[in-house]
């Protein structure tokens, strides 16, 4: 039996769908499959975040849909609410990663803006976890049938702290990707080039869905849990699922493993830069080195 929406034990404030929410689960699924399958056919590891994003995001379907079919159990509406928030930032860290990689594979000095390459998505993936961070605690405390309006108002601040600060790092990257954008105009045109092109318009569509998933968030808790947005799914699917959907397929199209294969594409480790150092300071290199 189905409990009434005015009962206090309903997680839901409306009838959600579920067929949608299965469909939703379905796609999420297809392309995050495809993007293991790619991963392990360029075999390129760091491909393992958009995994997790694309899984946090069927993950997040699959627990709204178990909600729908068990309204009154609070664990399945939390496992939804907080892995819907979170998932995107997968996805964000993805890109910073690929742009770091691009920087070291197309640009003659390996640096952007006096960063090098190899921190280059170091430094906006930490940036990230702390934008991570902030949104997991707060989406936590706003979730719970028993808490108190002061509560869930400091919970859903605390998420769009994170939220804007995930946004505030968006921006500053953006500036960086420019400057790549200006230097890659500078290399002489070659098929390469051409996909490292295709891989940057790509960059710049997933961070646009990013920041309309992000200016939606910000307008639909803008107004604490009075705003009637949350009642109605049409806003989330198409503002939030649809756009990161988007961003997974579009990245399984033009895919970094693709614009960039093999090993040497890779960012070196650091043993692997000892190991090239040392060769470069040997006395064999150095005199031959003194005799070009």
């Amino acid at each position: 039996m189905v409990p009434a929406l005015d009962d206090p034990k309903n997680q839901w404030a409306f009838c959600p769908s579920l067929p949608a929410a299965a469909f939703m689960a379905a796609l999420f699924g297809l392309t995050t499959l495809f993007h293991t399958y790619q991963a392990i056919r360029f075999r390129k590891w760091y491909c393992v975040v958009i995994i997790m994003g694309g899984s946090l995001e069927t993950l997040a379907m699959i627990s709204r849909s178990l909600s729908i079919q068990y309204p009154t159990s609070e664990a399945l509406y939390a496992i939804w609410f907080v892995l819907v928030l979170v998932s995107p930032l997968w996805i964000n860290a993805f890109v910073y990663m690929i742009m770091g990689r691009m920087v070291y594979n197309f640009i003659p000095t390996q640096k952007i803006g006096r960063i090098p390459a190899r921190r280059f998505g170091l430094y906006f993936v930490l940036l990230d976890v702390l934008s991570f961070i902030i949104q997991v605690a707060g989406a936590v405390q706003a979730v719970g049938n028993n808490l108190s309006a002061t509560q869930l108002l400091r919970g859903i601040h605390i998420y769009m702290g994170g939220v804007g600060l995930q946004q505030f790092f968006i921006i500053i990257f953006m500036i960086l990707a420019i400057q790549f954008h200006r230097d890659l105009r500078r290399q002489q045109s070659t098929s390469r080039i051409a996909s490292a092109w295709r891989m940057l318009y790509v960059i710049y569509a997933v961070l646009i869905l990013i920041t309309a998933r992000i200016i939606f968030r910000l307008v639909e808790y803008s107004s604490g849990f009075t705003s009637t947005i949350p009642n109605h799914e049409a806003y989330m699917y198409c503002l939030d699922s649809l756009p990161m959907l988007t961003a997974l397929v579009m990245l399984n199209i033009v895919h970094p493993g693709a614009v960039m294969p093999g090993k040497e594409s890779d960012l070196p480790s650091r043993k692997e830069r000892k190991s090239r150092e040392q060769m470069y300071t040997t006395p064999e290199s150095m005199d031959l080195e003194a005799t070009r």
